[in-house]
């Protein structure tokens, strides 16, 4: 069984548990407060920083004592393997806005992949044979900083996930200029989709191959 919250920007919390002796905590990309939102009062067990800008690495407003990781690599933690995929933030290689580690989560027979603030229009085949199969995809679609709608609508088609779960775009209090959720769905040839505080699911609840699901989650 998975939990998945979004805070706003590409901050998550992923609560994994198997309801017997196994439960783990994940939180992504915890941003400072400054852009506008307000941070939930998350805890964790692992803390994953996609690259070092203060909408994404405010570790210290996490509370226990997490194990964080900040760049690419294999790890394995309560139960939980993590491997972080070296990317980039811009289509220049990094040259504008540097380095970005792709995460991929497994836990409770569920692969996760979290983009952080991709930059890159598409996936090279390196890339792609690390992420392989993916259930459920968190992508970024509010342009400007990561690809746009158009672009993750691209590189959807490249992972095939089952579940999608739009980030990164633009929000009421949000400081940071970005495009709305709205453009990515028309993109993907949806004219809406019920926003929901929070995704439950369990491995054998998946969506079938080939009958993908977007979630827009809110903050």
């Amino acid at each position: 069984m998975a939990k998945i919250t979004w805070a706003g920007q590409a901050c998550f919390q992923i609560e994994v548990s198997n309801s017997k002796n196994h439960e783990a905590k994940i939180v992504i990309d915890p941003f400072d407060e400054k852009i506008g939102l307000k941070l939930p009062n998350f805890s964790a067990d692992i803390v994953l920083v996609t690259h070092m800008h203060p909408d994404h690495n405010n570790v210290s407003a996490i509370k226990g004592s997490p194990f964080v990781v900040e760049s690419p690599g294999e790890y394995e933690v309560k139960g939980v393997f993590v491997q972080g995929i070296d990317s980039f933030h811009d289509e220049k290689e990094g040259k504008e806005r540097g380095k970005n580690t792709i995460y991929i989560i497994e836990a409770e027979d569920i692969r996760f992949c979290h983009l952080g603030d991709l930059g890159q229009k598409q996936l090279t085949d390196e890339q792609l044979e690390k992420i392989d199969k993916v259930d459920i995809l968190m992508i970024p679609v509010g342009g400007t900083y990561t690809i746009d709608g158009h672009e993750a609508a691209k590189i959807i088609g490249q992972i095939e996930p089952k579940i999608v779960v739009p980030m990164h775009y633009g929000q009421p209090k949000l400081k940071i200029e970005l495009d709305g959720v709205d453009k990515f769905l028309k993109a993907m040839g949806k004219n809406s989709v019920q926003p929901q505080d929070k995704l439950t699911i369990k491995s054998s609840a998946l969506p079938k191959e080939g009958a993908m699901e977007i979630v827009v989650l809110t903050p």
